[in-house]
């Protein structure tokens, strides 16, 4: 049978929202949809089981891009400190994998007549460096696979034939060199570029001293090429990359407090979902990460009390639709205190509303009403009409809000066929994407994607991301049917 895409898959799917998986559910699908998703599974005559299917999907996420490692660019003049830079972000970052790539790892073998002209070349010219090679080095390590970096012989100016220097795949990469910023290409790779700023002559002193050191060069060659070369390079390529840099250290290796704020955001990064690396409008609530993680193996429990269920499921919502109001705009406010004291603090959004997409998003109502005295809420339906896929919708919104900032409730986002329906609705009725966040408690990969592509300035808040969806399209490990469970109507 011709083979179909995961989306076209998806899109053939759009209909009730699963919220998950009971332990005792049977893997064989039960409505048509789901007998299609059953269908493309085959392979040859057997056909994929729920556990099999959603530890494929866990792998073709680690293949992708869910894993990939974060990149940092590390640039500035000759001699400026970067290496040392890098090498105490390494020394920090101890407890992970990191990986340095030096740019002049990456320098052209001087042709045989390059050679006897040596002193007119230009090193540091971006032609000097072999930039394809250095794309396909980096663009192996990002996807998880080790590569064999050349090593470069200052001393003759060519590459070690046969020597290279075996680089494993690794949570953090640190790709540094006087260009890196210079080629748009090897900029888009970089989560993070920092820019090595030092004083022009520490960084001549330190070049003459490294070079007639490390290299064999004599001090008046090294004045000769750093006149000619080195510092017009610098003026022309180098300087003008610096606006690219997300951050700027004065000093290099001294400046002790510009690296530790460095690597406190680099360990915030890595603490990250992966997909919040993908989707930077993903977010999910990191505060008090383990009584999160004991609520949720609370309330995923199939033996859990209807009673108990719903006290947990309040107090995670609660902390999300708290997470979600933080990212709403707010202006400054003075108060007078008690004691005569001025104190400047912020004033809440006025236009908001809510959104539960019924049924299960109205579980999230009494949450947000606590946090938001007397706001308004607006209800969708989006019920399935027969078997052929379409959507009937129903809403009951505040009639000004396209004036509102919006929170879409809805506990669980799987597949994000009924989130695309309910946030397509609010665009039409004139709701900027960018003033719509979407609040759930868990979300599975596949309901990001599907979300984040169509609609990248919508905020996702959720307590959890899960591995991914079965073959019915329903959350794995998940915690089942969400509205039955909360209403107590699941028995």
């Amino acid at each position: 049978m011709p083979e179909k895409s995961m989306d076209a898959v998806m899109e053939a799917a759009a209909g009730a929202h699963f919220s998950g998986l009971r332990l005792s559910s049977p893997s064989t699908p039960s409505s048509p949809s789901s007998a299609k998703a059953a269908l493309f599974l085959q392979s040859s005559e057997q056909p994929f089981s729920a556990s099999s299917y959603s530890a494929a999907a866990a792998a073709a996420d680690t293949a992708a891009a869910l894993r990939r490692p974060f990149v940092i660019g590390v640039s500035g003049g000759t001699a400026s400190g970067k290496t040392t830079v890098c090498d105490m972000i390494i020394q920090q970052l101890h407890d992970h994998r990191v990986v340095l790539v030096n740019q002049d790892s990456f320098y052209r073998g001087l042709t045989a007549e390059e050679s006897e002209h040596v002193h007119e070349y230009n090193f540091d010219h971006p032609d000097a460096f072999d930039t394809e090679q250095l794309l396909e080095c980096m663009g192996k390590l990002k996807s998880g696979h080790s590569v064999n970096l050349p090593i470069y012989d200052f001393k003759n100016h060519r590459r070690c034939s046969e020597s290279f220097r075996k680089v494993n795949a690794s949570d953090v990469i640190i790709l540094e060199g006087i260009l890196v910023f210079h080629e748009p290409q090897v900029r888009d790779l970089m989560d993070m570029k920092i820019f090595v700023d030092t004083d022009a002559d520490i960084r001549l002193a330190r070049r003459i001293r490294r070079d007639t050191v490390e290299r064999g060069r004599d001090v008046s060659s090294v004045l000769e090429q750093y006149g000619r070369f080195v510092k017009p390079a610098f003026d022309d390529f180098v300087l003008p990359s610096k606006k690219y840099a997300d951050v700027i250290i004065p000093r290099g290796g001294d400046n002790h407090v510009a690296i530790d704020l460095i690597v406190q955001h680099i360990r915030t990064k890595l603490g990250q979902h992966d997909l919040c690396k993908i989707y930077p409008n993903v977010y999910v609530i990191q505060s008090t990460f383990q009584q999160i993680r004991g609520m949720h193996t609370l309330i995923r429990d199939r033996d859990i009390t209807t009673p108990d269920f719903v006290f947990y499921s309040d107090r995670l919502i609660r902390l999300v639709v708290e997470h979600g109001l933080g990212h709403l705009p707010f202006t400054e406010k003075q108060v007078v205190t008690p004691t005569g004291s001025v104190y400047i603090g912020v004033d809440f959004c006025k236009k908001l509303c809510g959104v539960s997409i019924v049924r299960s998003g109205e579980s999230m109502e009494n949450a947000l009403r606590a946090c938001c005295k007397g706001i308004k809420i607006g209800k969708i339906l989006i019920h399935r009409d027969g078997d052929d896929g379409k959507q009937l919708i129903y809403e009951k919104l505040p009639k000004d809000i396209s004036e509102r900032h919006v929170l879409l409730l809805d506990p669980v986002l799987a597949t994000g066929n009924s989130a695309n329906q309910a946030i397509e609705l609010l665009i039409q009725k004139g709701v900027p994407e960018s003033r719509i966040i979407f609040l759930n408690l868990i979300s599975a990969p596949e309901g990001i994607h599907c979300v984040c592509r169509r609609f990248p300035s919508l905020k996702i808040v959720t307590s959890e991301i899960d591995v991914a969806l079965n073959e019915e399209f329903r959350v794995i490990p998940g915690l089942g049917e969400f509205g039955d469970r909360y209403f107590g109507t699941d028995n």
